[in-house]
């Protein structure tokens, strides 16, 4: 241990030194949520003697075989990978400060993954770079996922489990309360708390925005390509813990052996209930088969659906998207990667979408990229039918309530490595704004991209600070209204245009039904 000594409401934490910035690593806000406390609300943690080392990341959630496949050669492209123990034990955060004196702004992180796999303590997410450039808090949060995380057994074992659909995300509420109650030892005002996470992250922020228990524990939000219009609902979700029971051979006055259930079996059911589950009745909208669930305890209701939650209406909101968020997901298709795509393959693709729109889809986005291939008019369709609708629509909703800003933007500028291929891609805004681009293998390292990360980590800074993103780096910024649906786009060269991309905006409005 290097770093100074901060008592918490818990115990003593050593922790060390990175970059000049104190840095306190996997420090519990919460109990294990092994055994009798699986699917269960968070519990306190226990308090310790002595100083507990808080120097190195210990713990995640488990989520082993749920990540997805990538090429092998994106296999390192976010950087060095996460070696932290997956254990029920993971209900841990880490903490970076300038100081442990003062009252700094905090930035609360909360990391992508779906509501599935994921965890804070990658290098990408490192806040020293935030801490030095803004004087500023940071705080990235590890908590429970997937199947220990939303599970609804409220139909299965009545009210003691009402809660288990919502395990996870009552995890983030415990952890803002740890923030609320302790992060003025760490040099941070619990008054001034921004929370912001990108993909899955994005749903989380989305999430806490319409949760009561969360009124007051944050003061401003980011919602960085994962906005969530809506969530799961408790039929689909009652019908998918019945696909897993039975599954794993579990009666349903059989509490005993679900919560002696090993942790690799409970995994392995995910991916077969899922498949035998289907999609939801509005797949582009309703994203995690497990996800929150709006049981109406927890969850009262959807948070940009069929408005925006009236519970957050006077937090400031920024929103966002990138330009080429589906190169990444579809990077394992050959024909997709090395841009093969015909015409016939584009029109198939774009039909399992948008059914009998699709032939009006593929003239649109032909007509607005004449010069583009069918691949990379696919991406850019995809891109807009699985992320920026979403985002469109949030901010759209959030805008009418005329009570707080919403600012909205789009990362436009694309990484010139692998011959472009991956333009922006999903996840690639992450190690901008925490200005750690050095730390992955995501960009060339080039001017451009060095300037990018600075200006969006005092971007967000700014925001974080203030609740208005303005600062130098940056033209004037004005909040997103429906009139001009003013946008910054982040390129090399920043700046703002009105109505980005309408005409593709309108034609998904109509698909939908979905005024954005």
């Amino acid at each position: 241990m290097t770093g100074t000594i901060v008592e918490t409401a818990a115990g003593k934490l050593g922790g060390t030194v990175i970059e000049g910035v104190q840095a306190f690593k996997s420090v519990p806000y919460g109990a294990s949520t092994a055994g009798a406390n699986r699917f269960l609300p968070p519990q306190p943690p226990a308090a310790w003697a002595g100083i507990r080392d808080a120097t190195a990341y210990t713990s995640r959630a488990p989520q082993a075989g749920l990540r997805g496949p990538t090429r092998p050669e994106l296999a390192n492209l976010s950087g060095a990978t996460d070696t932290a123990a997956e254990t029920e034990d993971c209900l841990t955060l880490n903490v970076w400060t300038p100081a442990t004196t003062g009252a700094r702004p905090v930035m609360v992180w909360l990391h992508g993954g779906a509501f599935s796999y994921g965890s804070a303590n990658s290098d990408r997410q490192q806040g020293s770079r935030l801490c030095n450039r803004g004087d500023v808090v940071v705080v990235t949060i590890n908590h429970r996922l997937n199947i220990f995380a939303h599970l609804h057994l409220t139909e299965v074992w009545g009210s003691d489990y009402a809660r288990s659909s919502n395990a996870g995300v009552l995890d983030l509420v415990a952890a803002l309360a740890w923030v609320r109650d302790n992060i003025a030892a760490f040099g941070g005002d619990p008054g001034n708390v921004t929370i912001f996470g990108e993909s899955g992250g994005g749903g989380k922020v989305s999430t806490l925005m319409t949760m009561p228990a969360a009124r007051g524990l944050f003061h401003k939000a980011i919602i960085q390509s994962g906005a969530s219009v809506v969530l799961g609902t408790p039929a689909r979700a009652t019908r998918l813990a019945d696909i897993v029971l039975r599954d794993l051979g579990v009666k349903r006055n059989d509490l005993a052996k679900l919560q002696a259930m090993p942790v690799d079996r409970l995994l392995a059911a995910i991916g077969p209930a899922t498949k035998e589950l289907g999609p939801a009745e509005r797949p582009l909208f309703d994203r995690y088969p497990f996800g929150p669930v709006v049981e109406g305890d927890v969850l009262p209701r959807h948070p940009f659906g069929p408005d925006a939650s009236p519970l957050s209406a006077d937090i400031p909101l920024m929103i966002g998207d990138m330009r080429d968020e589906m190169t990444s997901f579809t990077a394992t298709v050959d024909r997709i990667w090395f841009r093969q795509l015909t015409e016939a393959e584009l029109r198939d693709r774009l039909y399992a979408i948008a059914g009998r729109h699709a032939d009006r889809v593929v003239e649109t986005y032909r007509r607005l990229m004449p010069r583009a291939n069918p691949t990379e008019r696919f991406i850019a369709a995809t891109t807009d039918s699985n992320f920026r609708i979403r985002s469109l629509t949030s901010a759209q909703r959030k805008a009418a309530q005329s009570k707080a800003p919403v600012w909205m933007y789009s990362f436009e500028w694309r990484t010139p490595l692998f011959d472009g291929r991956l333009g922006a891609p999903h996840a690639m805004d992450v190690p901008f704004c925490f200005d750690t681009i050095d730390l992955t293998n995501a960009t060339d390292m080039g001017a451009d991209a060095k300037r990018l990360a600075a200006t969006m980590a005092d971007t967000w800074i700014a925001f974080a600070r203030s609740g208005n993103p303005d600062n130098p780096s940056i033209p004037h910024w004005p909040a997103y209204n429906a009139a001009e649906r003013p946008t910054l786009l982040l390129d090399a060269a920043p700046r703002v245009e009105n109505d980005l991309r309408g005409e593709a905006r309108r034609l998904w409005q109509e698909i939908t039904g979905t005024e954005m």
